[in-house]
């Protein structure tokens, strides 16, 4: 089989399977079957003579083939969508840049920056996603992205491990901070002993890919007493408003937290950093990627100092 009969439903399923990690959640995205989704890929690495994909027990990563082949797919299938938006009449967008966030980012760091942009670039189009560090560095490498927001705790290292590194920034680096019920006696001061966390009860969600909870004061010597357990942000801050528990954030989420709920430091032991990065893939950026990343870090310089509420 040649290579040139490779079908663009092929090259989209490749691009999606490398994008979201596994053949499973590949498949739930583009609305086919798991099975449909395998002999897709099947024909297109029969074509290639070449395996594209590693399977591993924990999903997939692209071969050195494939990251090739991706790298000449993201092409081909922008250059259709860009036919398919001039057919339809619609104007080309200059200036596009595809960039992914954290939800802890999506709260207020991402639009200011936007905000910014949209005063001082009028003409900039940005498309962008909200995902977790794992999805957001596969869609990277797999060309759905060009920049990426990403987080990052100790033992701080590189999101992922594949070559060549991703290009990083450091964007912010701050002490976990702690989102409390403004009735709460631990909402009178400006600050929470660590001492005063033992016998509170928590609000948490599971970390992605990780054992341990989030929004649990780390490092604490007993078993913690979890209320609720909520993945999204804003679920917990108004989980923390109505009194029903405690949960940490990062301290960029101090802006978004609502009336009601107190974001404060906490003193003593040892403190828990959060790093904020900005990731790319390393080659030379175009331009409008470095006014995006020039407003991103503008964004985050301006919101360094936490607030309370």
């Amino acid at each position: 089989m040649d290579f040139t009969d490779v079908s663009l439903t092929a090259l989209r399923v490749f691009r999606a399977v490398a994008e979201q990690g596994t053949f499973t959640a590949a498949a739930a995205s583009l609305g086919y079957t798991q099975s449909a989704v395998s002999r897709q890929i099947a024909a297109i690495e029969r074509a290639a003579g070449a395996e594209l994909l590693e399977r591993r027990r924990e999903g997939v990563r692209l071969t050195a083939a494939g990251r090739l082949v991706m790298r000449r797919a993201t092409v081909v299938l922008d250059e259709i969508d860009t036919a398919a938006r001039e057919l339809s009449g619609l104007p080309e967008q200059a200036g596009t840049v595809r960039l992914g966030w954290l939800p802890s980012a999506g709260a207020v760091l991402v639009p200011r920056a936007l905000a910014a942009l949209r005063r001082t670039d009028p003409g900039l189009r940005i498309v962008g996603r909200e995902g977790g560090t794992p999805a957001l560095v596969r869609a990277l490498r797999a060309g759905s992205l060009d920049l990426a927001l990403l987080a990052s705790a100790p033992p701080f290292r590189p999101p992922d491990t594949e070559s060549p590194p991703l290009a990083l920034q450091t964007l912010t680096e701050r002490a976990l901070c702690l989102a409390v019920p403004a009735t709460h006696p631990l909402a009178r001061g400006d600050f929470v002993d660590v001492a005063d966390l033992r016998g509170q009860t928590w609000i948490a969600s599971s970390a992605s890919g990780e054992d341990r909870l989030m929004g649990v004061w780390p490092g604490l010597d007993e078993r913690p007493e979890i209320a609720h357990t909520a993945r999204d942000w804003l679920a917990k801050l108004q989980l923390v408003a109505a009194g029903c528990g405690l949960t940490t954030v990062p301290a960029a989420l101090a802006a978004a937290a609502p009336q009601g709920v107190r974001v404060l430091p906490v003193r003593g032991g040892p403190q828990e950093q959060r790093r904020l990065l900005l990731a790319r893939l390393r080659q030379t950026p175009a331009e409008s990627m470095t006014r995006v990343a020039a407003a991103l870090r503008a964004a985050a310089l301006d919101s360094d100092t936490p607030t309370t509420s």
